[in-house]
């Protein structure tokens, strides 16, 4: 069994055409099938279906396909490793953070490129789920989210910080002298949250919901930054945690009245596997700031 082999049956499998396939591959489409069949006969049991141009897993090929996807990321990860332990501080370190987290990270990245001029950094901002999911597959090194943990999820995580959801208002808005405020109260005012289906969001429906409060929500934006932005030059009235706000001097978070709410913040890991001592080492520096 040889590696090209593996990667040649992977990319079949993702596109269920072997021309296609070969054509990704920079091989024959008769080298890719010679290749595939070999390995086949190695592992004595048909991995596709063949119906004329067009092919499909058999069962035998959707369990090999898990495993081989496996064995080519552990590789990619031993050359990684191999590499960072050859080169020491170079190459590249790839992040993911929440668009909440956005603003936070900045501090940390002039020092770090600074120290460590040999190191190429990527920021890919998103919603927790998408990065969490390029996480586990080493798209990225590592995520910095909100994430509530649960068994078998394949992360590991390492406590950042806690934060406090808060009403968020502009310093000139009148609502801003309150000492605090009522969820009930909160669902009168005009609102602009971020989207359905990112983290954060999802926890206010739930409160709401629970509360049995039906909020008057005016703009839906996914992007943090924008709406801060919005809320800072307006009259308009937002939900976030009070972290989020740590570099904005125009805005004034207002504690929510009752059971206070809290979220925790972490970095997240892919479990089990070697950790990258550029993103070690950065975490160490964003530590300071946070």
């Amino acid at each position: 069994m040889e590696i090209r082999q593996l990667n040649y049956f992977i990319k079949a499998a993702e596109l269920l055409h072997f021309t296609d396939a070969a054509a990704a591959s920079f091989v024959t489409q008769s080298t890719l099938s010679q290749q595939i069949k070999q390995l086949e006969g190695e592992l004595g049991t048909l991995l596709f279906d063949r119906i004329g141009k067009q092919v499909r897993l058999t069962e035998a090929g959707h369990v090999f396909l898990i495993h081989a996807q496996k064995i080519i990321l552990d590789i990619k990860k031993s050359k990684q490793a191999l590499f960072e332990y050859a080169n020491m501080l170079n190459g590249e370190l790839k992040i993911g953070v929440t668009y909440s987290f956005s603003s936070l990270l900045l501090p940390a990245l002039t020092p770090f490129s600074e120290k460590y001029p040999g190191i190429t950094i990527h920021v890919e901002s998103g919603a927790a789920l998408e990065l969490e999911n390029k996480l586990r597959v080493a798209d990225l090194d590592i995520v910095l989210a909100f994430h509530e943990q649960t068994e078998g999820d394949g992360l590991e995580m390492q406590h950042l910080f806690s934060s406090r959801v808060m009403m968020v208002v502009s310093k000139n808005n009148p609502l801003a002298k309150l000492p605090k405020i009522s969820l009930k109260e909160i669902g009168k005012t005009d609102l602009i949250l971020q989207s359905n289906g990112y983290s954060s969001r999802d926890v206010l429906n739930e409160i709401f919901k629970k509360n049995r409060i039906s909020p008057t929500i005016k703009i839906e934006i996914n992007d943090v930054h924008s709406l801060l932005s919005m809320v800072e030059a307006g009259n308009w009235v937002t939900i976030i945690n009070e972290k989020a706000i740590s570099t904005w001097d125009g805005l004034v978070a207002v504690p929510i009245s009752g059971k206070e709410l809290y979220r925790q913040a972490s970095i997240l890991w892919q479990q089990g596997v070697y950790r990258k001592r550029s993103a070690v080492l950065f975490m160490e520096e964003l530590m300071k700031v946070v």
